[in-house]
């Protein structure tokens, strides 16, 4: 059975044409770029090549502000360990993140936490934004450094970035965001946006996994996390990966270039199937609605219905999602996104994220919708929390 796939947000397929770009680097092109000998100096050029396309598809001032990395992850971990170390080595400096973060900006913002830095964790409004008002209220002298994610992994909804940039500057903090889930699908540009920092990662943009990028902007204190043979201008030790920046570099170009006629089709196929299931299915709503969304997230409050069994469910139908509950990863408690914009613990249990992508098809939403409502009145009739909580176990 073919997988219908609607988990671009947790990664998407190598595209072909990245690929392709990748290939010459595994086998033809193999030379370490810190080698001077021939095959050296031609990794090295297809690395710098490499940084200069991504520097131009963020809209970095210079490619010196590119440092590749192993992902995501490593990115936000390095911003925020890095920055704050260099600014306050001994501690005490301040700093604030949102409390939906992915857990690549949440642990590393709690270790500093408990190595002598303050932290502030900003709750998003139940519209599921970061609202200036309360950052500017957050910010205190001692704030060094601000991390408020561009576009949130779960629910979607995209912060105005460059209005919180400005209030952490005039606080006289640095500003970083994640930005793995809006490249390609927002606009962004690192110069206008007033960012000091920002994080990204390959395979959320059809790129290959283990690859990444952190933006620095030019003259933001940094010390470095990686030391060895020091690479990436003594920013990040280790050997670079140089297909895989040929491949990033593709994919952000890729995702650039069909921008215009993408980002209109998926969002689309998010209201179609938001408006499909919701119309369909009582007690049931988007778990985050208003205001600036990503255009391939549709996050759904599915009440009375564990999150876990209709994961499960739709497994068997050849349909991947993805739950916001934790507890397919061994943990029962609810997403911590969905807890953090106020959602009741017994309502985010039932939550379910939707994600589409370059392959998604109008049939593939289709199936979805003929599918996912007989699981859920099946699953409803069976639950006695779903009787307990509206008097009924019909749906």
């Amino acid at each position: 059975m073919d997988t219908r796939y609607f988990d671009y947000a947790a990664t998407t397929p190598v595209d072909a044409r990245v690929l392709e770009a990748m290939m010459p680097f595994f086998s033809e092109r193999y030379g370490n770029a810190n080698s001077l000998y021939g095959l050296g100096r031609d990794a090295f050029r297809a690395l710098e090549d490499a940084r200069e396309r991504v520097a131009a598809g963020i809209g970095a001032a210079d490619p010196s502000e590119i440092i590749f990395t192993s992902g995501g992850t490593e990115s936000d971990n390095a911003a925020l360990l890095g920055i704050l170390t260099r600014v306050s080595p001994n501690g005490g400096a301040h700093l604030i993140v949102s409390g939906y973060e992915h857990h690549a900006v949440l642990h590393p913002a709690e270790w500093l936490a408990k190595h002598g830095y303050e932290l502030t964790v900003l709750a998003p409004r139940t519209d599921g934004h970061i609202h200036p008002d309360d950052l500017r209220a957050a910010m205190r002298p001692t704030t060094k450094l601000v991390s408020i994610m561009h576009g949130n992994n779960e629910i979607g909804t995209v912060n105005d970035i460059k209005v919180l940039a400005e209030i952490a500057h005039e606080g006289g903090a640095l500003f970083h965001t994640d930005a793995a889930q809006t490249l390609g699908k927002v606009e962004f540009d690192a110069v206008d946006l007033g960012i000091d920092a920002a994080s990204f990662s390959s395979h959320k943009i059809y790129g290959p996994k283990g690859f990444g990028a952190l933006y620095l902007k030019k003259r933001t204190p940094f010390e470095t996390q990686a030391r060895g043979g020091g690479q990436e201008s003594k920013r990040r030790s280790g050997t670079q990966n140089t297909p895989g920046a040929a491949g990033f570099a593709r994919a952000l170009e890729i995702m650039i270039e069909e921008m215009p006629v993408e980002i209109p089709r998926l969002a689309g196929l998010r209201d179609q199937l938001i408006d499909g299931i919701t119309s369909s299915l009582e007690n049931t709503e988007p778990s985050a609605s208003t205001g600036a969304r990503l255009p391939n997230i549709a996050p759904l409050l599915i009440k009375g219905v564990e999150g876990e069994a209709m994961l499960l469910q739709l497994d068997n139908k050849g349909i991947a999602v993805s739950t916001g509950s934790a507890c397919s990863s061994g943990s029962l408690e609810p997403s911590h996104v969905l807890l953090s914009i106020g959602c009741p613990p017994e309502i985010a249990h039932g939550s379910l994220r939707l994600s589409l992508g370059r392959f998604t098809t109008d049939e593939d939403v289709d199936y979805f919708l003929e599918v996912f409502p007989p699981i859920v009145e099946r699953l409803r009739a069976m639950s006695p929390v779903y009787a307990r909580m509206f008097g009924s176990s019909a749906s």
